[in-house]
């Protein structure tokens, strides 16, 4: 991402509690007992940074390569580079700092069980749906809508079959589990949290941190 609504803040490495975004996010899934192996996709500018960043302190992390024009082109770079044994592989954005344990273990899981799974959370707010006018023409159900969130988790064989049938760069493809499901597979939730929050403005750097702090976490100096 080009952290366009961030007021000029690269978002991956501004501090939450004294943590960079991103080195939380790694950490995240360095402690996680499920998983093996973590391949980091960065913009090519970044990827020099992020290596003195973080190579040394996480043992896990076996590449740190470029991404693409857009999200799907950048989760296909790193699908490529996974070892050829990996039999499920956990997508996940690096803006989403606070996932926990077990959340990518409940992915993680679920992934091997149903072939494609991702955590995601109830709606909060009504949705409605407008057409080109700005006039609202429909009020889903509340009860049957979810916030899907990260980490998302796939068979290895069912994503690359996904990625050969469906053109991955559509617009289409909004998020991973997009990929799938326009590929003909289904794809299964578990309980995301609210906590589990995208940092995309300056003031979810602050939410992050009033979630920490709640969590009993104090500042690194």
């Amino acid at each position: 991402g080009n952290a366009s609504r961030m007021d000029g803040i690269d978002k991956q490495l501004a501090p939450i509690l004294g943590i960079p975004v991103i080195e939380r996010s790694v950490k995240a899934f360095q402690e996680a007992a499920v998983i093996d192996s973590i391949v980091l996709v960065a913009r090519e500018d970044k990827i020099s940074e992020f290596q003195n960043l973080l190579s040394d302190k996480y043992s896990k992390i076996t590449d740190i390569i470029a991404g693409g024009s857009s999200r799907a082109e950048s989760v296909k770079n790193g699908i490529e580079v996974c070892d050829i044994d990996t039999g499920i592989v956990l997508i996940h954005d690096g803006a989403r700092p606070l996932v926990t344990d077990e959340i990518i273990t409940a992915v993680k899981d679920a992934a091997e069980l149903y072939g494609a799974a991702a955590c995601a959370v109830p709606l909060k707010d009504t949705v409605k749906k407008i057409d080109l006018s700005g006039r609202i023409v429909e009020t889903p159900r509340r009860s049957s809508l979810v916030s899907v969130q990260t980490p998302q988790g796939f068979r290895m064989d069912i994503y690359k079959k996904a990625l050969q049938s469906v053109d991955a760069l559509s617009d289409e493809i909004t998020d991973d589990c997009s990929l799938i499901e326009l590929s003909g597979n289904q794809v299964y939730t578990v309980e995301g949290s609210y906590d589990n929050i995208k940092i995309t403005t300056p003031i979810d750097i602050t939410l992050a941190e009033a979630i920490l702090k709640r969590r009993g976490e104090e500042k690194c100096e």
